[in-house]
C-alpha cells in the first residue's frame, strides 16, 4: 500500500509560484488558464500487513501536525492499494 498526499494552498492564500507557472503558460500560448496552485506531492511506501485505518488515522495526523500548514495549505490524503 501507499499512502499519498497532496498540499496545496488555500484558495485565499497568495501563490507566487502558481502566479509564475500561470503567466508563464500564458506567454507559451495556452489559452483560458484561469488559475495555477502549486503545492507538494508525498508518496509514502507503507509495509505489508499495514492496518489501513491505522495509517489513514496516523498519517492524517502527521499531515495536519507537520507535514502541511493547516493555517495556509489544505491537504488531502489517500491510501491506495
Amino acid at each position: 500500500m501507499k499512502a499519498k498526499i497532496i498540499i496545496t494552498p488555500k484558495k485565499a492564500v497568495l501563490d507566487p509560484q502558481g502566479k509564475t507557472v500561470q503567466n508563464a503558460l500564458e506567454h507559451m500560448g495556452y489559452a483560458g488558464v484561469a488559475g495555477v496552485h502549486v503545492g507538494k506531492y508525498i508518496e509514502i511506501d507503507l509495509a505489508p500487513g499495514t492496518d489501513r485505518e491505522a495509517a489513514y488515522e496516523a498519517l492524517n495526523g502527521a499531515a495536519h501536525r507537520f507535514l502541511s500548514n493547516p493555517v495556509i495549505e489544505d491537504y488531502k490524503l489517500e491510501i491506495v492499494d
